[in-house]
């Protein structure tokens, strides 16, 4: 599809002739996640859309309309300054951030922030607890010595791990819901949102539009972050479609986003190899180790925060505590793909998910 991209001019390129021109361009398929019309397999097809995009969290936010009024244009364009407001307040890679002011100050004592700050560590440590610790916002220590580890050619030792898990797991860090404040038991804590800031982003940003009375949409960040508002093409919601995690470059399937949001984790693309053994990014907070039991999760909920982190939290808990997550949480709904037994072909496992809103392509399945 051809398409404008914005950038930090997005307002004054999006004026007169040129927005005009912007709101013409029109396709079928929007960064791999809008499905084509071009499927095997009978799956629902997009049509004529508007998108506006940014760089910020390292990766691509991107807002999908339908054609419309043109100052829908400038409303997805203030969304999309948002990202990059919340990715100041939320990175531990800039020193001048939020986030990295507490986690450098809360060792010595009790620090209030940003509310919007404290908001999404206080989510992300409901999580944690509604987990069991398959989604640990306290697990960056571990997250580094792997990263470290990694360039360094090798993998960490028993001792480098045990030394990081004795300073992380959420019952180091007091939460203050009254006064909005956190402390930290240890100058080694850490806190950060990398597991779940995208989706945060996404739905403050969508709520910003539906403050503007924008009411169909599709909103993404990455590769692994979609919220979906309304319709598109007179579909009973927005098609997006869904890899495979063995071939990349393979559609497994088409699923229906209304009012929802959608995020997928996986090891297919992260992962590196030592002495012959491969290893996964995603780390099991628990224990300190990659984990590998599934190529791939995707968690339907109903924002974008709980999605990413429930992806996440199932890619580690494995299947048997994800279907019981979604028996106990019956709003959230998965597909959790276990590497093949035989071959080349797939046995999702799937909860939650109505079958008039999923298609997949049934020659890449195991019947």
């Amino acid at each position: 599809m051809s398409e404008k991209k914005t950038t930090s001019n997005r307002r004054d390129f999006l004026t007169g002739r040129v927005l005009k021109q912007a709101a013409e361009r029109v396709g079928n398929d929007i960064a791999d996640y809008l499905n084509d019309a071009t499927e095997d397999f009978a799956a629902p097809s997009g049509g004529s859309t508007i998108r506006l995009s940014t760089r910020a969290m390292a990766t691509e936010f991107a807002v999908v309309m339908n054609p419309g009024p043109s100052q829908q244009v400038m409303h997805a364009s203030d969304a999309l300054d948002l990202i990059h407001e919340l990715e100041h307040l939320m990175t531990v890679y800039k020193p001048t951030s939020e986030m990295s002011r507490v986690n450098a100050q809360a060792a010595n004592g009790a620090v209030s922030m940003d509310p919007r700050l404290f908001e999404i560590l206080d989510r992300s440590r409901e999580i944690c607890v509604d987990t069991k610790g398959g989604f640990d916002p306290s697990s960056g220590p571990l997250i580094a010595l792997w990263r470290e580890c990694r360039l360094q050619g090798r993998i960490p030792t028993e001792k480098e791990i045990s030394d990081c898990l004795s300073h992380t797991g959420i019952d180091q860090f007091d939460f203050d819901n009254l006064a909005h404040t956190i402390r930290y038991r240890s100058p080694q804590n850490e806190l950060n949102l990398g597991g779940i800031g995208k989706g945060y982003a996404l739905d403050q940003a969508g709520r910003f539009l539906l403050d503007q009375e924008l009411e169909d949409w599709l909103f993404y960040g990455g590769f692994s972050s979609i919220l979906a508002r309304g319709t598109h093409n007179q579909l009973p919601g927005w098609p997006v479609g869904i890899k495979n995690p063995l071939f990349t470059s393979q559609r497994l399937g088409t699923i229906l986003l209304k009012d929802c949001s959608m995020s997928t984790s996986g090891s297919s693309v992260q992962h590196f190899r030592h002495q012959g053994k491969r290893y996964g990014h995603i780390l099991d907070p628990r224990t300190g180790w990659p984990v590998s039991e599934l190529l791939s999760v995707t968690v339907i909920a109903p924002d974008a925060a709980l999605a990413d982190a429930l992806s996440t939290a199932f890619y580690v808990i494995g299947i048997e505590k994800a279907l019981e997550y979604c028996d106990n949480h019956t709003e959230i709904g998965t597909i959790l793909i276990p590497p093949p037994a035989h071959g080349r072909k797939l046995s999702p496992v799937i909860r939650g998910i109505p079958n008039e809103f999923l298609f997949l392509d049934r020659d890449q399945l195991l019947s």
